[in-house]
């Protein structure tokens, strides 16, 4: 099997698969269900008269109870509850457009992992933040619920591994890259908690813990369990000049198919993070030689 063989390489030209198709795993059951435990929470299972509902009540995450109550779920549960609909719904557009970037690039094991860590290193900031007296001490009672600190940790992923990539903000509608797009929602994060503006402050101390970490996890891949060493199996080069388009394939070839899928394999595994420059290099001339012959 080649290196367009693979359903996550080819380039798929078929009508009526829509942009969900090109959805990763992890990243499709997170929409499913920070919309669906929403959706129930809200309209199913919230009685008349009731402030939040039940889900809310019982998984949004504070201090009082994650901490002194031993309820320690809260770490998790807060990042899949949303208190309005356009809440849930900006989040899911960020994990939407994205979360595909870092599945691919983690593998899906360790996205998740990544994602659920990040979320819970904004609730860590945000105790932080509480305990030396930068938020108020009110906070202990507060709730922290969202997947902010979990989008915020991807976003900062994506501005490492692709800081020029363009992105299109639909308020306002400016262009911006990657590397601009994270500084700036950083920025504004920082200013809202030191400035004291938008009363969201507890919120922004999510956002930046979510953020830091998803910053160290991956300039430090080897945190989650990065295998550094890999032995490279190097495929034959030959020197005969090139042949026919349509000509049997050779035992260079076959070598080389062989090589492309032990390195895809590998990908699947353990996330594109984890390629030698090497393999990273067999894989672009395999790409554009494929490309040459269309």
């Amino acid at each position: 099997m080649g290196l367009a063989d693979r359903d996550y390489y080819r380039e798929d030209t078929r009508g009526g698969q829509g942009p969900f198709a090109q959805l990763t795993p992890v990243v499709k059951w997170l929409l499913i269900l920070n919309i669906g435990i929403y959706l129930l929470d809200t309209v199913v299972l919230k009685g008349d008269g009731m402030r939040d509902g039940p889900i809310r009540h019982e998984g949004a995450f504070a201090i009082q109870s994650a901490i002194f109550e031993g309820k320690i779920w809260e770490f998790v549960t807060f990042q899949f509850i949303h208190r309005f609909i356009g809440h849930v719904l900006f989040n899911c557009m960020g994990i939407f457009f994205f979360g595909p970037w870092m599945e691919r690039w983690w593998g899906s094991k360790k996205f998740l992992l990544f994602y659920l860590l990040c979320g819970a290193a904004g609730a860590v900031f945000f105790i932080l933040l509480t305990f030396i007296g930068v938020l108020p001490s009110g906070n202990y009672e507060g709730t922290l619920v969202g997947a902010s600190a979990g989008l915020c940790g991807i976003l900062i992923g994506v501005a490492i591994i692709a800081p020029n990539l363009r992105v299109m903000l639909l308020f306002p509608p400016v262009e911006l890259s990657m590397r601009q797009l994270a500084i700036a929602l950083m920025v504004i994060a920082l200013g809202s908690i030191v400035l004291k503006i938008g009363g969201n402050e507890g919120g922004e101390a999510g956002h930046l813990g979510g953020a830091i970490l998803g910053f160290i996890l991956v300039r430090f891949p080897q945190l989650l369990g990065h295998r550094q060493e890999v032995e490279v199996v190097r495929p034959k080069v030959s020197s005969r000049s090139p042949e026919a388009k349509l000509r049997p394939r050779s035992s260079v070839e076959k070598d080389q198919d062989t090589e492309v899928d032990r390195i895809l394999d590998k990908i699947s595994a353990q996330g594109f993070q984890s390629l030698t420059d090497a393999e990273k290099a067999t894989l672009q001339k395999v790409s554009e030689s494929h490309k040459s012959r269309r």
